[in-house]
């Protein structure tokens, strides 16, 4: 399938500018795709070009807030308006956070929550008091994590931000372009691996493509003989 798509739409068009783009407008697997055209490049039928990028993927931490919110803002909606004490407040944010997160990565996201919230001055952090100095805050975090998942550019400033924070990593993407090659065909042939009678008595050697044969190759190895008794006995 992944070879007709490339093929085809070569008979049609000069160029494949992106195996990416090409390969989610086909809604065959990237994979798959990187595979035939390697295939089809070895036989000439295309020639394909290197494509690389960068891209920024979220890491489990960044996933995790992207799904339920950067831990400062959680930490910031467990606080009422009227203020909590520092235990309660400990204990409302674990309440917020699903119940299949560890204790111990709960306690570990509240505390980067805390460092967060104060940071950008949201909250006041009273010997045994907590509370708000602002009412109402964004989920830039979250919202910044969400456009990375779909793609979108984001400023050099915001991923810096995030990577100082350890929620995103660079990914190389590698992809091709591809034209047609020099022995390009709507349909690839399958090459003959030896010239055979039928071959020779239809005349079909003159249209067949054989396979290159790789001449470097080491054939198998051999196994040496017995010696004869009496040159055992001559030797020895």
């Amino acid at each position: 399938m992944a070879e007709e798509a490339v093929l085809g739409y070569l008979e049609k068009n000069e160029e494949i500018l992106d195996s990416g783009n090409f390969a989610e407008e086909k809604g065959i697997s990237h994979d798959e795709i990187v595979n035939v055209i390697k295939s089809l490049n070895g036989f000439r039928l295309v020639d394909a070009q290197d494509i690389k990028r960068e891209r920024w993927v979220l890491t489990q931490e960044g996933d995790l807030y992207a799904k339920y919110g950067s831990p400062e803002v959680q930490l910031f909606l467990a606080v009422p308006p009227e203020g909590i004490t520092r235990e309660e407040l400990q204990n409302t944010f674990a309440s917020r956070l699903p119940d299949d997160i560890e204790d111990k990565l709960k306690a570990s996201i509240y505390k980067i929550g805390t460092t967060q919230a104060i940071k950008n001055k949201w909250i006041e952090m009273g010997k045994s008091q907590v509370s708000r100095k602002v009412q109402h805050v964004d989920d830039r975090v979250r919202d910044l994590l969400i456009q990375i998942q779909r793609g979108e550019a984001v400023s050099t400033e915001d991923i810096d931000s995030l990577k100082r924070r350890k929620l995103i990593n660079s990914h190389i993407w590698k992809g091709y372009s591809v034209k047609k090659g020099p022995k390009y065909a709507p349909k690839r042939k399958k090459a003959a691996t030896d010239l055979t009678r039928e071959n020779l008595q239809r005349g079909e050697w003159k249209e067949v493509e054989f396979k290159e044969y790789n001449f470097l190759a080491k054939g198998q190895p051999t196994e040496g003989g017995c010696l004869h008794p009496l040159l055992k006995a001559w030797l020895y």
